[in-house]
């Protein structure tokens, strides 16, 4: 299939006054026209920085996107985009829903205008037609009695509400690629379903390529076709939803995957977690940076980070359990793995 998106060998820096922050460290990743891509990872990891370079959101002189990175939108290349072309690109064809409603609304307009505002934008639209649509938009998301909750100001919206009215906002203008990052954060859970059947539902009626952030893989499995796992600012693993659910290759992932409650086992059941804390992005380990929260953890995995082990298909994961050579330290490490080692071929 076509892809809408190539992000390859992507880095991104903030500089601080305790040094240089590498938050994204060679990031490569595709996303097919029309599909839905999750980026999966705990809170730091470089999700939502990796979306944010791809909105061209990343500013200096603190934040930086490195020389040699390459963002690919329809093959072209948009880091050489001018002010210009970045306004054009952003609103009509890539939108993003932020994970704070609240704080990316803005307070002092009504909820119509901030939609109107886009459609006057980029449809040319006057203002009476974009708040026409605007209302529209308000009843496609579900908000009830739209033409009452155009005129309303944010603060007057539950946060579920708000959210949807983040949702009406980036499809007003039918944008063909929408990030979504985290957009279910600080929501209960039937509001979270809701907000994802949304979304859903959007992205197959316009045919629309999806970005969705989160840290929690129990958002994803209805929505997302890919799965790419992010740790340290790295993609540690990354293939199909499938793949990644009932196989997976790297123990950041499986640990992910034991921390989402099981509806199938008794109620007193323990929330696993995934001890130790991630590495220092200022001075980032020279090795696989999961290696001193792995319990299955070699000297090698310290010293050099593993190349991508293809398990066929798309399914890769970069783990130093799978390098033949590994055999013997497996034997005697007498530990159980959850996942079946060994890979196709190591790239």
């Amino acid at each position: 299939m076509e892809n809408i998106l190539e992000v390859k060998d992507l880095r991104v820096s903030y500089h601080t006054y305790a040094g240089e922050v590498q938050s994204v460290r060679g990031v490569s990743f595709n996303v097919e026209r029309g599909e839905a891509l999750a980026i999966v990872g705990e809170s730091g990891c470089g999700k939502s920085v990796t979306v944010r370079a791809v909105m061209g959101l990343i500013k200096g002189p603190t934040g930086e996107v490195k020389p040699g990175s390459s963002i690919l939108y329809n093959g072209e290349e948009i880091l050489n985009y001018n002010k210009k072309q970045w306004s054009a690109y952003r609103g009509a064809e890539a939108a993003i829903i932020f994970q704070d409603a609240l704080t990316a609304l803005n307070p002092t307009m009504t909820v119509g205008k901030q939609i109107a505002e886009n459609l006057i934008i980029h449809k040319n639209l006057n203002k009476q037609e974009a708040l026409a649509e605007a209302t529209e938009m308000l009843r496609v998301v579900g908000i009830p009695e739209p033409e009452k909750r155009v005129k309303q100001y944010p603060h007057e919206f539950s946060g579920g509400m708000r959210q949807r009215v983040m949702i009406a906002i980036a499809f007003a203008c039918d944008p063909k690629l929408l990030i979504a990052d985290e957009p279910t954060t600080a929501l209960d859970v039937t509001i979270q379903a809701q907000i994802l059947d949304v979304i859903s539902d959007l992205q197959k009626q316009h045919g629309t390529s999806v970005i969705l952030i989160t840290h929690d893989l129990g958002v994803v499995a209805n929505i997302a076709k890919h799965i790419v796992v992010m740790y340290s600012g790295m993609i540690i693993e990354k293939g199909l939803c499938e793949e990644i659910f009932y196989q997976p290759k790297h123990p950041y992932t499986w640990s992910l995957l034991n921390a989402v409650p099981r509806l199938d086992l008794e109620n007193k059941q323990d929330l696993v977690a995934i001890e130790g804390t991630p590495p220092d992005l200022i001075a980032p380990p020279k090795g696989c940076p999961f290696s001193t929260r792995c319990k299955y953890c070699m000297n090698i995995c310290n010293e050099r980070m593993p190349e991508f082990t293809s398990f066929g298909g798309e399914h890769k994961a970069a783990c130093w359990l799978h390098h033949p050579m590994a055999a013997n330290s497996i034997k005697e490490s007498g530990l159980e793995f959850p996942f079946e080692l060994g890979g196709v071929e190591n790239e």
